[in-house]
């Protein structure tokens, strides 16, 4: 199966009318002001950031309002590797991100 980097007005418009079955992103570059939500469902981590905000804004570019199918997020985390470590990582800064928003919530 061929993939594609997403990096063009014209390969977006191929991506979310679904000729492009898997692409090639980059969270920096695509975790803010894509709709991607129209085409594939489907996103495969191969190198994960540090940043949570990148990471739930990639996602988010999927996973959002007008998307028909089910999402699916993959990770290939190599066993006994930084990888690992990013990913604990990720998931503690998203468990205090949202305490932090529940105790918010919680003073209004």
């Amino acid at each position: 199966m061929p993939f594609s980097k997403l990096d063009t007005d014209e390969s977006i418009v191929k991506w979310n009318s679904g000729e492009i079955p898997v692409a090639l992103i980059h969270p920096a570059s695509a975790g803010h002001g894509l709709n991607l939500q129209s085409g594939g469902s489907t996103l495969v981590w191969f190198g994960i950031t540090w940043s949570l905000e990148l990471y739930q804004q990639t996602v988010a570019r999927l996973w959002r309002q007008g998307q028909k199918n089910t999402v699916v997020i993959q990770h290939i985390i190599a066993r006994n590797t930084i990888d690992e470590n990013i990913m604990a990582a990720l998931e503690k800064k998203e468990h205090t991100q949202n305490a932090l928003i529940d105790a918010v919530k919680a003073n209004i």
